[in-house]
């Protein structure tokens, strides 16, 4: 479990930072132990599960045999507000919220408003550039989307997401409220993006209230080639300037199966804390109650038993129907 209080924290943070917490945190520690291994993390005793079988055991005990516990850093920059931190009917209450936003209604509603965001995007940062980088582009455009076609804020995306960033590098820190730590300037991006939100919601009631209520705010070789011709066989359908529907999204089977395989390897989270509520008997192993349990996506995503040749970039394993 690694050095007293701190048991194998350092390492954690050196595989988190260098975006290799599969390759160099989990997989050696499951060659090692199997696919259930004690580990001492953030100064709590931990239980690291891993497989579809873990995953589906304790998602589905969630508040009977455990609770959501992320480390302290997190509970403090994403707020004791935040959903993470919620427990039984708040919890559901503010799923239930999320959730009613992304019904076939709500997608459908959404579509148009996603592709004015995109044509922007694409007009304000691709238009006239020789080179640009796909990684950061895409990120760009998926923080864009959530917040104007989501929750419809209106303002600069390029500088709300540097901000964002740095909120981000400090969820998994050392909680050191010391100036220049992650955790120092994580917190200060935090407050920024507070006054910001702040603002957009009393404009929002605002408006509401003197009977002004807006529409918007409801709550991405041959792969080339293979999303090219899906895409122009739909915009062939179209007239000049008109939006997507959501009947037209349904049909980008290709372009669903680029981004479920594009999740499956880089999965937007690794995984999520949960602490044990009461002892817990598990595949013959004992987890006492106060532990931490770390589910993780990559047990299940980079298992050949799932996925054949799992580290292979392959969007045709969507092709079928999950059984």
């Amino acid at each position: 479990m690694g050095l007293p209080w701190i048991g194998e924290t350092v390492e954690f943070y050196k595989a988190q930072r260098s975006n290799q917490l599969f390759e160099n945190f989990f997989e050696p520690r499951i060659k090692k132990h199997g696919n259930i291994f004690k580990t001492k993390l953030m100064g709590s005793p931990t239980v690291v599960v891993n497989g579809a079988i873990a995953n589906k055991f304790f998602m589905s005990n969630e508040f009977k045999l455990v609770v959501s516990s992320w480390p302290t850093s997190s509970v403090e920059l994403m707020g004791k507000n935040s959903i993470m931190e919620k427990q039984g009917d708040s919890h559901r209450c503010l799923r239930g919220i999320v959730t009613s936003t992304l019904t076939v209604t709500g997608l459908t509603a959404m579509v148009t408003r996603m592709c004015t965001s995109i044509h922007n995007h694409l007009h304000n940062n691709w238009q006239g550039r020789e080179e640009i980088s796909l990684y950061r582009s895409t990120k760009m455009l998926t923080f864009t989307i959530v917040l104007e076609s989501l929750f419809g804020i209106g303002i600069d995306p390029e500088t709300m997401f540097g901000v964002f960033e740095r909120v981000l590098e400090g969820v998994l820190s050392p909680p050191v409220d010391f100036p220049g730590t992650k955790f120092s300037r994580a917190k200060k991006a935090r407050s920024e993006i507070e006054k910001v939100l702040v603002g957009e919601v009393r404009r929002k009631r605002d408006a509401m209230e003197g009977g002004r209520d807006e529409e918007d705010g409801m709550l991405l070789s041959k792969l080339v080639a293979a999303l090219i011709r899906e895409h122009e066989d739909i915009a062939m359908s179209k007239r000049a300037g008109e939006t997507l529907t959501f009947e037209d999204v349904k049909k980008m089977e290709y372009t669903w199966q680029v981004a479920r395989e594009t999740m499956r390897l880089c999965p937007p989270i690794f995984g999520s804390f949960r602490k044990a509520i009461t002892d817990i008997d598990f595949q013959g192993f004992t987890i006492p109650r106060g532990w931490k349990v770390l589910w993780t996506t990559y047990g299940t995503h980079y298992d050949e038993k799932y996925f054949p040749d799992p580290m292979s970039f392959n969007p045709t394993r969507f092709a079928d129907p999950i059984q």
